[in-house]
C-alpha cells in the first residue's frame, strides 16, 4: 500500500488507546499518513473519557491495559457510539480472547508486532464498512421515500414478489383482492397500496365485513334516523367517510349474502343508499378486499356471489403464510422488539441465538400477528436487555417440534451473541475434550486455536450458510452484516453454495 490518501483527509476519526506511550503514537503517525484524523489516549481511561466526549469513525485500542482493558473500551463504543468499528490489538491472542472479541463487535483483531500496512490496511476496511453502512441508511431511506413501503418488513423472495406487484398495482384504481391466512398481514399491504396510490391524501377506511347482516350494512352504507330501532340520528357509512380514498373490506368471504348483492350494486353504480331511505349518493371509492377462505370454492358452494368475486378480482395478491417465508422471521422479529421496547420504555438490545434459532423453527401458526405479539412478550418479560429463551412462556416452549421444511435443529447449549462473522463461530460449545461441537452435531476442525482470524471467519460462514441451509438472506441477518458484506467474503474465501 502507498501513503497516498486512500480516504479523504480528516473525512474519518480515529482513536487510538494504548498504554504504550511510542506505540499509540507509531500507530497514529501510520494512520494519519493516510488520511485519518486521529486522536491519541494513553490509558484506557483517557480513552474512555474521550468515547463519551467526542464521536469517533473508528477506535484502535490495546486489549490488555493496566487501568480500563479493550474489552472495556470495546463495551462503552458499541454502548456509546452509533457507528463505530473497534480494532482489537493485543499481544497475547488466543481464540479464546478472539471469539470474546469479535463476540462484543469487534471489526478485526491485530496481533502484536502491527505493521504500518497492515494497520493501514484494516483501517482502510474499517472506514469502507461505516461509509457503506451510512450509504445503505441513506439508500434506504430514499427508497422509502420513494416507494412509501416503509411498513413492509421483509427479506424472502415471496415478499419481494408481492412488493414488485403492488408497485404496478397502486397506481391504478383496480379493485384489489388480497388472499392469505389469519395474520398474514393482509391490512398492512391494503394500507401500502392506499399509500402509492393517487388517493393517498383521502381517507383510507377499513371495515371487517364479518359481522351480521343489519350491522354490515348499517356500517357500510349508512343509515338514516328511524330505520331501525337504535337510529336516533342519520349517520353516513364508510363507503361515504371513503369517498375520494379507499375503502378495505376485510373477511369479505364471510359477508352475509343479502350484502353482497348490495355490495355488487354500489361497485356497479358508484352510489350508495343509506338504510331506511330511497336516496342514492354517489361516492368515489376504490375497494381493496381480503379474505383468509378460497373464494374459488365458496362460489362452488353457493356462499359467494360468483360475480362479486370477479368483481372485487380485478387483480389480486396472495400473502404466503410466516412458515413459508422464513427469512422473514428475524425482520419482522427484530422490527417488532424496536416497536415493543419504545412502547414499553425499555432498553432491549436484541435477541440470544439460541432464542434465534426457536423463532426460525418455530411453526407460527397464527403467522406474522402471532409473532409481534410473542416478541412483545418477551420484551415485556425480559430482565437482562437481551431477549433469550428464558423470556418465553412455558406453553410457548412446550409445542410440537417445527413443521418438515423449516430449518435445522440447534443445540440448546449454543450460544450465539450476535455481532460480525465470528459471532457465527459460537454456533459451537466447548466439550469435554477441550475441542468443539457445532450446534446439530456437524462436524468441524478439532481446535481452532493458532488459526488466523481469517480462517476463523471462514469458518464461522461456512457453519452458518450449513444452518440456514445455504440462505444467504438469512445468513448475513444472523451473522449481523449486510449481504452485499457476505457475498464479498463468499467471493473472499471462494464459498459457494
Amino acid at each position: 500500500m502507498s501513503d497516498s490518501p486512500l480516504i479523504p483527509p480528516k473525512a474519518v476519526r480515529v482513536l487510538v488507546v494504548d498504554n504504550d506511550r511510542d506505540l499509540a503514537r507509531a500507530m497514529t503517525e501510520s494512520l494519519e499518513r493516510v488520511g485519518f484524523d486521529c486522536t491519541t489516549a494513553t490509558s484506557g481511561t483517557e480513552g474512555s473519557q474521550l468515547i463519551q466526549q467526542n464521536s469517533y469513525e473508528i477506535i484502535v485500542t490495546d486489549l490488555v491495559m493496566n487501568d480500563l482493558d479493550g474489552m472495556q473500551i470495546l463495551k462503552l463504543a458499541k454502548g456509546t457510539l452509533e457507528d463505530c468499528e473497534v480494532i482489537m490489538v493485543t499481544g497475547h491472542a488466543t481464540v479464546p480472547l478472539a471469539v470474546d472479541a469479535m463476540r462484543e463487535g469487534a471489526f478485526n483483531f491485530l496481533e502484536k508486532p502491527v505493521t504500518p500496512k497492515r494497520l493501514q490496511a484494516v483501517a482502510v476496511k474499517a472506514a469502507e464498512a461505516v461509509k457503506l453502512r451510512r450509504q445503505n441508511e441513506e439508500l434506504q431511506s430514499r427508497l422509502d421515500e420513494k416507494f412509501g413501503f416503509e411498513n413492509l418488513i421483509y427479506a424472502s423472495d415471496s415478499m419481494q414478489r408481492v412488493v414488485d406487484r403492488l408497485k404496478r398495482i397502486a397506481p391504478s384504481d383496480a379493485g384489489v383482492l388480497i388472499t392469505g391466512e389469519t395474520g398474514t398481514g393482509k391490512e398492512v399491504i391494503a394500507q401500502a397500496i392506499h399509500q402509492n396510490s393517487p388517493r393517498k391524501k383521502k381517507p383510507f377506511v377499513a371495515i371487517n365485513a364479518a359481522v351480521t347482516e343489519h350491522l354490515v350494512e348499517s356500517e357500510l352504507f349508512g343509515h338514516v334516523k328511524g330505520a331501525f330501532t337504535d337510529a336516533i340520528s342519520d349517520r353516513p357509512g364508510k363507503f361515504e367517510y371513503a369517498d375520494g380514498g379507499t375503502l378495505f373490506l376485510d373477511e369479505v368471504g364471510d359477508m352475509p349474502m343479502s350484502t353482497q348483492i348490495k355490495l355488487l350494486r354500489v361497485l356497479e353504480e358508484r352510489e350508495v343508499t343509506r338504510v331506511g331511505d330511497n336516496k342514492p349518493i354517489k361516492v368515489n371509492v376504490r375497494v381493496l378486499a381480503a379474505t383468509n377462505k378460497d373464494l374459488q370454492k365458496e362460489v362452488a358452494a353457493g356462499r359467494f356471489r360468483e360475480d362479486l368475486y370477479y368483481r372485487l378480482k380485478v387483480v389480486s395478491v396472495h400473502l404466503d403464510p410466516l412458515s413459508k417465508r422464513r427469512e422473514d422471521i428475524l425482520p419482522l422479529a427484530d422490527h417488532f422488539r424496536k416497536l415493543a421496547a419504545r412502547k414499553n420504555n425499555k432498553q432491549v438490545k436484541g435477541f440470544t441465538v439460541e432464542l434465534r434459532k426457536w423463532l426460525l423453527d418455530f411453526s407460527w401458526k397464527g403467522n406474522v400477528r402471532q409473532l409481534r405479539n410473542v416478541v412483545e412478550s418477551l420484551v415485556v418479560m425480559d430482565l437482562d436487555g437481551v431477549l433469550g429463551l428464558d423470556d418465553l412462556s412455558p406453553e410457548l416452549l412446550e409445542e410440537s417440534p417445527p413443521p418438515e421444511g423449516s430449518f435445522p435443529p440447534v443445540s440448546p447449549s449454543a450460544s450465539f451473541p450476535g455481532s460480525a462473522a465470528a459471532e457465527a463461530a459460537e454456533l459451537t460449545t466447548g466439550d469435554s475434550e477441550g475441542g468443539f461441537r457445532a450446534a446439530g452435531g456437524s462436524s468441524i476442525p478439532a481446535d481452532l486455536r493458532g488459526k488466523t482470524m481469517a480462517e476463523i471467519e471462514r469458518w464461522a460462514i461456512e457453519q452458518t450458510l450449513a444452518l440456514t441451509n445455504g440462505n444467504r438472506e438469512a445468513t448475513a441477518k444472523l451473522l449481523d452484516i449486510s449481504e452485499r458484506n457476505l457475498y464479498r467474503k463468499l467471493k473472499e474465501y471462494q464459498l459457494r453454495r
